[in-house]
């Protein structure tokens, strides 16, 4: 423990284990991975549910196999063109081959949400399945992998909060001498696992998929709320600060996705139930 007091952190190595002592595998990959391959198994075994009360639903199962490798890109590409544009743009126009240095991160969940919801509406298009029922079922499954994600931001000991008295405050090596606020933490348990309980309370308790857009209204609301809030305690990234000093950029880019959320809730909350092949009666 420091001079300041606080919670001294236990560092861990970023590096869960090599391959061939040469291949490091990273607790940050995994955590993708595990979001990844939860979010596909959830949004199954969701699907299967949905499809006993409605035979002819979509999306099924072949849907979300084959929409997961874009769904993968769609993260991917981005978040990382999102980091690149709202985070940093000054950097990457310097150093513009630095874009492709993923291993040095730098990921935007703005970007990767953009990027998914780009995979969304060419799915469905394509394959003439309700956007809003596709929608519905990712953002019950999101949470999964923003759960992990944020877990992964502690161990790695980045995206700390800001400096704290409270009890729970962390010496995170990279944060000065003084405690700080876990904001991970808060995040993966408001971003994860707060709203992943709420999404299933609402889809499978109150049976809400069957207002096609309102889970998806819920998720961005939800998201935005807890991003929002939280971002008061998080360290704002230095190379932006705050905006009129007061605002950070993940608060500014947090207030969209509120105002859509609500919008879709309200949207949806005036249409009929779904009947079949992911449509509804209006």
């Amino acid at each position: 423990m420091s001079d300041f007091g606080g919670i001294p952190f236990l560092e861990i190595d970023p590096v869960a284990f090599s391959i061939f002592g040469f291949f490091d595998v990273r607790w940050y990959a995994l955590a993708y991975l595990a979001g990844f391959l939860g979010g596909w198994g959830y949004g199954i075994w969701l699907s299967g549910r949905f499809a006993k009360a409605v035979p002819d639903w979509r999306p099924h199962r072949q849907d979300i196999e084959d929409m997961l490798p874009w769904l993968v890109g769609g993260v991917i590409l981005g978040g990382r063109l999102g980091y690149v544009l709202f985070y940093n743009p000054a950097y990457y126009l310097a150093h513009p081959l630095h874009v492709f240095h993923l291993w040095e991160g730098g990921m935007s969940f703005h970007g990767g949400m953009a990027g998914v919801i780009a995979v969304l509406f060419f799915y469905a298009r394509r394959q003439g399945v309700s956007l809003l029922c596709l929608s519905d079922l990712v953002a019950c499954a999101a949470p999964i992998g923003l759960f992990f994600g944020r877990i992964a931001n502690f161990i790695n000991g980045e995206l700390f909060g800001r400096v704290t008295t409270a009890p729970w405050g962390v010496i995170f090596p990279y944060g000065g001498p003084f405690p700080r606020h876990p904001s991970q933490i808060y995040e993966a348990i408001g971003e994860g696992l707060l709203l992943f309980v709420l999404l299933y309370v609402l889809a499978r308790v109150a049976g809400y998929w069957k207002k096609p857009g309102l889970l998806s209204g819920v998720f961005l609301a939800g998201y935005g709320l807890a991003r929002f809030c939280v971002e008061w305690v998080r360290e704002p990234d230095p190379q932006l600060g705050l905006f009129a000093e007061y605002l950070t950029m993940g608060q500014i880019l947090s207030l969209p996705m509120i105002l859509g959320g609500v919008f879709l809730i309200h949207y949806a909350s005036g249409r009929g139930e779904v009947l079949k092949n992911g449509s509804a009666e209006n």
